[in-house]
């Protein structure tokens, strides 16, 4: 196929200072009436709670503040430009969506007023949780864990007190996961207390059925298993899978992380999982930043509906009421999780529907398997498990060790260098590397066929100038607003500050 020409880029650099380097004494953007009322504010504040000195606050006028988060905005190195993020499914966030959820009845609802004061977000939140049912066939689902990793810890504490329950918390203390399991399965399980028996992967791309059945014994708490995993590959054994962990008596945990390339094609609850995860910030539209607006929507089924933490939002004649469950874990985050994200993802699915998000899934099939076709063109590109031959759902893990042999150009060097031409930088692998030097771009159903022909062309680009000129990439990027980072003080507490007062102590130190 005919490669465009990459087009010329060049991101804004502005050298900006922190906003306590700016400004000027006196200086204001709006300056309130000198009292409100006839009432003296200082008389509402207890007299040990009041301050004694002005706050250490910069003195900014409004364009200068206007000014300075403009220049910031220009810098952003991500997210901006095409982003075929893997792994992680990064959606277009609908502008009204971000509208609605500023709007006073959401944004200024406090999560302590009463129940019946709040009944159109507990609409809301109860019916994101009977869609997410229907999607999985679960009982129930609770909101409040704030990502991916969170949801899974939530899986490991429902999974200890379950097996409490039965007397057998004291003997089931271990969790089976794969080596292309997402970390957080076997991280937070350990974290929960579980010893981890971790699966190889094999010559076909997952795990054996002779494996897990060596793996599984009287001591099995619960599998927990991304199912298609990273590489794009659908383990066709899953319901054997399911089945042999039962039969040991543990429970089974679908992490649907990777649910975008089978969405309205699969059902957790129907290949027997008893519990399972899906991403609000990465299949249903909702924002995702700097690990902030997460949501890991945790749901199951109706044996482990009481061990959920709380509060949940039930159904009643009079309205949604809140209700902790006996038994329940207790909570993983503060109230009800987070609730814009919430609404995010209900309106997300409400507008499309069954039949939008079916045709959704197709598109992200078939846009993979275009651009692996593509890619497979392009010099020094390989995949993972080339003997397989079925095609991938979502995503494909590629490698560029032919072009590490050959030029000594790294991946996250020709990662670096992609960003000079205004596409994102791509997701490599979760660690451990499976795949020597490998990259792992997930198109979804949001870019267009020239989006993706784009970033292909500029990937072919770059490993060109790989072979031709790698010193080029080695040093890259060059057009960013920054270069390379300099990580050699990152654990050093003693060259790096959270906050302007920590900074100033520091500096003064030096």
């Amino acid at each position: 196929m005919t490669r465009r020409p990459v087009r010329p880029y060049h991101s804004a650099r502005w050298n900006e200072p922190v906003l306590f380097e700016l400004g000027g004494p006196g200086r204001r953007g709006t300056v309130p009436p000198a009292s409100w009322s006839d009432t003296d504010a200082s008389s509402l504040i207890p007299a040990a709670l009041r301050r004694t000195t002005a706050p250490e606050l910069p003195e900014l006028a409004e364009p200068e503040v206007q000014r300075h988060y403009l220049r910031l905005s220009q810098e952003t190195l991500g997210m901006i430009g095409i982003s075929l993020f893997g792994t992680c499914t990064m959606k277009y966030n609908p502008r009204i969506v971000e509208r609605v959820v500023a709007r006073p009845y959401l944004a200024e609802v406090h999560p302590l007023q009463d129940p019946s004061t709040m009944q159109g977000v507990l609409g809301v939140i109860h019916a994101l949780e009977q869609q997410l049912s229907a999607l999985s066939g679960m009982a129930a689902f609770t909101f409040q864990p704030g990502g991916g990793a969170a949801a899974a810890f939530t899986h490991a504490c429902v999974t200890r007190a379950y097996h409490a329950a039965r007397g057998e918390g004291e003997q089931r203390t271990q969790i089976i996961t794969t080596a292309q399991s997402h970390p957080s399965s076997p991280s937070t399980a350990h974290a929960a207390g579980y010893e981890i028996i971790t699966l190889p992967v094999e010559a076909d791309g997952y795990p054996s059925v002779d494996a897990l059945r060596a793996a599984v014994s009287d001591r099995t708490a619960a599998l927990m298993v991304n199912n298609p995993d990273d590489m794009g590959i659908y383990n066709p054994h899953i319901k054997e899978w399911v089945e042999i962990v039962h039969e040991a008596g543990g429970l089974c945990f679908y992490d649907h992380a990777n649910f975008n390339g089978v969405m309205t094609r699969l059902r957790a609850a129907e290949l027997g999982f008893d519990a399972c995860m899906f991403m609000l910030h990465k299949t249903f539209g909702g924002a995702k930043g700097g690990g902030g607006p997460a949501v890991g929507a945790y749901g199951c089924s109706e044996q482990l509906t009481p061990f959920l933490p709380g509060p949940r939002v039930e159904r009643s004649d009079d309205g949604f009421t809140l209700v902790d469950p006996v038994g329940g874990i207790g909570r993983v985050r503060e109230y009800l999780g987070n609730v814009p994200q919430i609404v995010a993802a209900h309106a997300w699915i409400t507008a499309m529907g069954a039949d939008g998000m079916r045709e959704a899934a197709d598109l992200s099939v078939l846009a993979n398997n275009y651009m692996e076709h593509r890619l497979l063109q392009v010099r020094g590109v390989t995949k993972a498990f080339p003997q397989m031959g079925m095609r991938r759902l979502e995503m494909t893990r590629f490698s560029l060790e032919t072009v590490a042999a050959d030029t000594g150009v790294t991946v996250a060097d020709i990662q670096n260098r992609m960003t000079d031409f205004g596409i994102d930088a791509f997701w490599m692998s979760h660690e451990p590397w499976i795949v020597p030097e490998p990259f792992t771009p997930e198109a979804g159903e949001g870019w267009s066929l020239e989006d993706i022909d784009y970033w292909i062309d500029v990937l072919a680009h770059v490993i060109d100038e790989a072979y031709e000129t790698p010193e080029l990439v080695r040093t890259a990027p060059h057009n960013q607003a920054v270069a390379r980072v300099d990580g050699s003080g990152l654990d050093d507490p003693a060259r790096w500050a959270t906050t302007w007062r920590s900074s100033l102590r520091k500096q003064q130190k030096g």
